[in-house]
């Protein structure tokens, strides 16, 4: 079967989709091609945390990306949720920061401190004032932050609704293929085969692979600096006294999900298959515990992992691919794909329109690691 498309994206994640919902909604033609299912990989895997205070230190790029990419999505979510005709459970829960080394204290009251210049509005805990709010905490919770703005999403539903509402808007998405051949004339790539016998023309590429990007960097013969990082998580069944925000521990966090809470996640150095591991969930299970000890008698429902693609400097890679005049990259979001997935979507629509950037994406761009 043979396709012409503006516009192929390799990758049908949650950075995948979501970049062919963007360029749809300029009425550009978008095809996304997938070697497994859509969101099968680190979208379907993912936390679905919003909480942009966790990687912030000091205002930067990453900051005000992090900042104006929660906004963008928040904003977009009702107008997606239409488009899809279906919901992504999107909850405003607040987040609970806390520390129980006291030689962390200082630490966490210097971030606090750092959080209260980016436009946020945190308070300030004792470990007593910690325990009014949630009086299952650890009796060793010493300080806390409390930053009422975050909250989480259901990854899996918003990969989903990308990928349906760009469908809807007359997007392809082909899932099962896997590229084995592209096709260059000088620095342009022109089409893709795949494994099964789909034959694409394009006039643009998208990487947007996540770990597997590299794959298709070395197909172009332009390495992407990009690792792969297992993150393994497990749900608990919720606790007879429900937990209803999110907690951040010194390593661990725990998100309510409904009947379940989520617990993660590990930072492993691995391969590209994620693996369970009984060491994995043993200490997810004992990081929880020490920070609500009342999850010790909450049954386990499952455990899972994802591969998160990283950047040696934590930013992602968004922009042209050095030597290639029709190549774009989207991948490397670590951990924060998901709060990330709109502005990307938005960012990589507004490249291939040759549209001006904002100074802000100069950080961003993969030619920082070209030299």
């Amino acid at each position: 079967m043979k396709h012409t498309t503006d516009v192929a994206i390799i990758g049908g994640g949650i950075i995948g989709c979501a970049v062919a919902y963007y360029l749809r909604k300029h009425a550009i033609d978008a095809l996304v091609l997938e070697r497994g299912a859509i969101g099968s990989q680190a979208s379907g895997a993912a936390a679905g945390l919003l909480a942009p205070l966790g990687p912030l230190s000091a205002p930067g790029p990453l900051a005000e990306l992090l900042i104006s990419g929660l906004d963008i999505l928040l904003t977009l979510l009702p107008e997606l949720e239409e488009t899809a005709q279906m919901q992504v459970r999107y909850e405003q829960t607040g987040a609970l920061r806390v520390v129980r080394n006291p030689k962390r204290v200082a630490h966490l009251r210097k971030r606090y401190e750092a959080w209260q210049t980016l436009g946020f509005s945190p308070c300030w805990l004792s470990g007593d004032e910690a325990r009014q709010r949630v009086p299952m905490l650890s009796p060793d919770v010493l300080a806390a932050v409390y930053a009422p703005e975050e909250g989480h999403i259901s990854a899996p539903a918003l990969v989903q609704a990308y990928a349906r509402a760009a469908q809807r808007l007359g997007a392809h998405l082909y899932t099962e293929q896997d590229v084995c051949h592209i096709s260059i004339q000088q620095e342009r790539v022109t089409g893709l085969q795949t494994a099964q016998g789909l034959e694409i023309s394009c006039r643009h590429l998208v990487l947007a692979a996540g770990a597997w990007s590299t794959i298709c960097g070395q197909w172009l013969h332009a390495p992407l600096a990009v690792q792969p990082l297992q993150g393994q998580m497990l749900a608990l069944k919720q606790p007879e006294q429900s937990v209803q925000q999110i907690i951040f521990g010194e390593g661990a966090y725990i998100i309510p999900k409904g009947e379940t809470v989520f617990v993660g996640a590990t930072k492993e150095q691995a391969g590209l298959q994620p693996q369970v591991t009984a060491e994995g969930v043993a200490w997810l299970r004992a990081s929880a515990c020490k920070l609500l000890p009342s999850l010790a008698d909450s049954p386990m429902v499952r455990a899972w992992a994802g591969i998160r693609p990283r950047t040696p400097d934590l930013r992602p890679l968004l922009g042209p691919l050095p030597g290639w005049e029709n190549v774009f990259v989207a991948t490397g979001h670590n951990s924060v794909g998901v709060m990330l997935s709109a502005i990307t979507g938005k960012v990589i629509a507004d490249f291939i329109l040759n549209r001006e950037q904002p100074q802000l994406m100069q950080s961003f761009l993969p030619a920082r690691f070209a030299q």
